[in-house]
């Protein structure tokens, strides 16, 4: 009821297997090593089989992916909670070229909320998924979208969405106040929480983020991570930075011959923003 993307985009639309797979074998031909699938809800993906009625989801696709020679990590974003299926969670555990990210927008942890905003699935529903696929790929890093302050928001439903930020263990958020868009049903509801209340609110939210975050960069150090280098390192000093399997980015020291290339770094420090480690053999 809150976004204006379905309303603009019309209906959702799969392009057939064969031709996203023709671009991935290109791609990797080119030297591409890691590649994103994205849709405005990719997990929703449902693309034709040659010339038959069958179609390929999600999950499927990973798998023909990840065959792919030189394609070496695969993510996939932005899912909804209500099309995250089993076949996806089992990715997880049987895909290991599948990133150990997952963003996985929740929204609010209100049901009241949930409703109003017509997501499609409970809070314990969506709890569920999350125990289920942090039991397929221990370590995952899981990021979500939050809304706070939606018309009719109380205290209560507040303090549920700061308990399930806790349950489910995001270590990052994209966090907003809600404002209306014009052309959704919920632009023609009583805006009735006052700005100074969804400040106060996306503050101590953010911060609860943080500490997540916080906790799960520094529980990364004495790791070994496979990191994708990049480019050279913001922090200059001679270093290159990259991303882990789990999407966090790494600095160590290293030459810039380094960059496309995977290599192996131990993690020594976590930092405000990132991580700080050594190249393994380096």
């Amino acid at each position: 009821t809150f976004c204006i993307v379905p309303y603009t985009r019309g209906p959702e639309v799969s392009r057939p297997l064969d031709d996203v797979l023709v671009e991935c074998v290109r791609l990797a031909e080119q030297g591409v090593k890691e590649l994103t699938l994205l849709g405005q809800n990719v997990n929703a993906y449902r693309g034709r089989m040659g010339e038959t009625s069958d179609s390929c989801d999600l999950a499927l696709l990973i798998h023909y992916v990840a065959q792919i020679k030189g394609i070496e990590r695969i993510h996939y974003t932005t899912s909804h909670p209500a099309e995250f299926t089993d076949a996806l969670i089992e990715a997880f555990a049987d895909e290991p070229k599948l990133a150990s990210y997952l963003h996985l927008p929740v929204q609010s942890g209100s049901d009241r909320i949930l409703g109003a905003m017509k997501r499609g699935y409970t809070r314990a529903q969506y709890l569920e998924k999350i125990r289920r696929v942090r039991e397929a790929r221990p370590g995952l890093s899981l990021s979500t979208d939050i809304i706070i302050g939606f018309p009719g928001e109380s205290d209560a439903d507040y303090a549920a969405t700061l308990e399930a930020v806790e349950q489910a263990g995001f270590d990052f958020a994209y966090s907003f106040n809600y404002s209306p868009r014009p052309g959704t049903p919920a632009a023609n509801l009583k805006d009735n929480i006052s700005q100074e209340v969804k400040d106060r609110r996306l503050s101590l939210l953010q911060a609860r983020i943080k500490q997540q975050d916080d906790a799960y960069k520094r529980a990364m150090v004495g790791s070994q991570q496979c990191v994708l280098v990049e480019r050279a390192s913001k922090r200059g000093g001679g270093q290159v930075a990259g991303r882990a399997a789990n999407n966090r980015t790494v600095n160590f020291d290293g030459e810039v011959s380094l960059i496309g290339q995977f290599v192996e770094v131990e993690i020594t420090e976590a930092m405000n923003n990132s991580l700080q480690g050594v190249l393994r053999g380096g």
